[in-house]
């Protein structure tokens, strides 16, 4: 065992990450950790790796982010890897906070047994996961930023589990935030060509790229071809490159890969975590797929005109690599729709979603019971929310005393309680005609600690899981911004203006289907 020196003091939400990155494994798993190491961090949180990675590249990306890193010597399925990840978390538990600490876990190599253990052991746990591939999920918060990612792929859960599914939680890394809103330029004919296979590319689809391109024989082509750090095959795609017919640039462990992406017209990519940076950077491209978690996401973003799917490497040919490429390179009106629909996928704004449920995620909801009457009064009497409310009349005792017994005979009003058993407000979803209508209040005193969102996410979460619900609308007066901001981070559509109640209000609806993509 290593004899660490290390702070075990600290005010910051501590976030350690366990993943690891070999030329098997590839490197995405660590580099959407990355992203959300970045977003993280961003607000005051301390992250540590803790990590089995062959790549030095990787190592020093993480420690130049100021994560801090700690190097494990086997990948896990060795009995002493939890034994050595435990020992190095327990020494920067401190008896004497109440700030949890979380354990990410990022690999299919996880299964049920480790997460039992990293619960077991008092942790938070978040896993990020494309598939469902465990066969019991105990984890307090599961991520699938994936286009395919759905509810039934985590049936075996613990209750209290909370899902984020879709690519509205999608881990773009820093250097792609200042990219936001950013417009492309579709050329008449697309003559700039990025090749992307992944950070390991073991079966070296890239070399088949290169054949492809250079069966074009145009010779105004410009390409560049992204090696990763963990790509065993460095030696023979530059040798490839010297007999290029056009203009071939060789780049290896880029950290400015939106840049490439930017200058790019189109490109050629493996069918993982690359693809929604390609979409949020409104870039059209071909998808080889190389690996079998790549298969779902792959058709549903060629069947939505993002990306076409050329299917699985072994079955695609040079030719048809450059046939595609070809008819892509001459067809602006279809690359100009993949652009459009790719950047509606993506915003941007995933890891501060994620990051905000993790810090203000320490909500659990409760039914509302009679003794909480004169609390929920209070609240619906203050000020601030009265002035934002359809009707700024003061509520009576009597009034609220009626609605209130009459309201928790009936099901989903529930009490929002944070981890020190705290009551900070209230969510209820009523019904009104056809419509399933959300209405939250948060304490004066827990406001501006993102709990509201969160509110919103989970409650939403379990009236989708506890019923047969499609839709939940909500209604907000149009001077209430704060709220506007909340429906929005949680994931609902801004529906056109509408009246409520009388009043000119904004419409928000969730569809379950867009929260969980078919």
């Amino acid at each position: 065992m290593r004899d660490l020196n290390v702070s075990t003091k600290t005010n910051k939400s501590l976030l350690f990450i366990r993943a690891d990155a070999t030329t098997k494994i590839g490197t995405g798993h660590i580099m959407r950790c990355i992203a959300l190491a970045q977003a993280y961090q961003d607000k005051g949180g301390r992250v540590i790796f803790l990590s089995y990675c062959e790549s030095d590249y990787l190592h020093t990306r993480i420690l130049n982010e100021g994560c801090e890193y700690f190097p494990l010597e086997n990948i896990h399925s060795r009995s002493s890897d939890l034994e050595l990840t435990f020992d190095f978390m327990s020494k920067f538990r401190d008896p004497q906070s109440s700030i949890p600490n979380w354990v990410v876990l990022d690999g299919y190599h996880f299964d049920s047994a480790y997460q039992k253990a990293i619960k077991k052991a008092g942790f938070r746990l978040f896993c990020i996961d494309d598939y469902g591939q465990a066969d019991h999920y105990y984890a307090d918060m599961i991520l699938n930023q994936n286009i395919s990612a759905d509810a039934s792929f985590y049936q075996s859960r613990e209750l209290h589990t909370q899902l984020l599914l879709g690519t509205n939680y999608v881990l773009l890394r820093r250097e792609f935030w200042p990219w936001r809103g950013w417009k492309r330029i579709i050329p008449a004919i697309a003559s700039k060509i990025l090749v992307t296979m992944g950070g390991a590319d073991s079966n070296n689809v890239t070399l088949k790229v290169i054949e492809a391109i250079k069966l074009l024989n145009k010779p105004t082509l410009d390409v560049k071809i992204v090696v990763g750090p963990s790509n065993p095959n460095a030696e023979a795609i530059k040798n490839s490159m010297l007999y290029a017919p056009c203009q071939m640039q060789y780049v290896e462990n880029t950290i400015n890969m939106p840049e490439l992406m930017g200058w790019a017209d189109l490109a050629i990519s493996a069918g993982g975590s690359t693809c929604w940076e390609l979409a949020f950077m409104a870039l059209p491209s071909i998808i080889v797929m190389t690996a079998d978690n790549q298969r779902y996401n792959a058709k549903v973003l060629d069947r939505e005109n993002i990306s076409t799917n050329l299917g699985w490497h072994q079955d695609v040919s040079a030719e048809k690599i450059a046939s595609q490429l070809k008819h892509l390179m001459n067809n602006s009106e279809m690359r100009s729709l993949m652009s459009q629909h790719g950047q509606v996928l993506v915003d941007g704004y995933g890891g501060q979603r994620i990051s905000e449920i993790i810090i203000g995620q320490l909500l659990k909801l409760r039914p509302m019971l009679s003794d909480d009457c004169e609390m929920v009064w209070r609240w619906r009497n203050d000020y601030s929310v009265r002035a934002v409310s359809f009707s700024e009349a003061f509520i009576t005792w009597e009034e609220h005393l009626s609605w209130f017994h009459e309201r928790i005979c009936r099901p989903y009003f529930y009490l929002a309680l944070n981890q020190d058993d705290l009551p900070v407000g209230q969510v209820r979803f009523d019904q009104k005609q056809s419509e399933i209508i959300i209405s939250i209040m948060i304490d004066s005193k827990f406001r501006h600690k993102n709990y509201g969102t969160c509110l919103v996410t989970i409650a939403c979460e379990k009236m989708f899981f506890d019923s047969d619900m499609t839709d939940i609308h909500a209604y907000l007066r149009p001077d209430n911004e704060a709220s506007r901001q909340t429906f929005v981070k949680a994931g609902f559509k801004e529906l056109p203006e509408t009246v409520y109640q009388g009043h000119p209000a904004y419409h928000f609806i969730l569809t379950k289907y867009d929260s969980y993509p078919k």
